[in-house]
């Protein structure tokens, strides 16, 4: 049974960071584009960023360009995401998904593109 298991959530002060780890298994992961979504309280998941499956082709939402890096490790069969400069309105549920693709560089940046979900990780970003 395919699982992604998403950690190192938490609360952080504004302007702090922290890093994002999905963890997948029984999954042929470099087979799969990887992608983080976010789903903030009373509000719709929304799409954060996604890699291909090579991990060399990236796309982030533009709320969070220039402070969040995508990146995997395809040998650890883990993406991650690094957050920086955060702020309070990326306080959300994060969810890590994979999606299964042909193309090496493809990338997927809507949630019916995913064939598996995560079950999310908490971060808050408050004083």
């Amino acid at each position: 049974q395919v699982q992604l298991v998403e950690s190192g959530g938490g609360l952080v002060q504004p302007g702090g960071s922290l890093r994002l780890s999905c963890a997948a298994s029984e999954l042929s992961f470099s087979s799969y584009a990887m992608g983080w979504f976010r789903q903030a309280p009373g509000k719709e998941r929304e799409f954060v960023a996604s890699i291909s499956r090579s991990g060399g082709s990236t796309f982030s939402a533009d709320s969070i360009k220039g402070r969040f890096i995508i990146s995997r490790d395809n040998a650890k069969n883990t993406v991650y995401l690094q957050m920086n400069s955060l702020k309070p309105e990326d306080t959300a549920v994060y969810y890590c998904a994979a999606g299964r693709t042909f193309l090496k560089e493809s990338i997927l940046s809507t949630e019916s593109q995913y064939n598996y979900w995560g079950q999310g990780t908490q971060v808050t970003v408050s004083s």
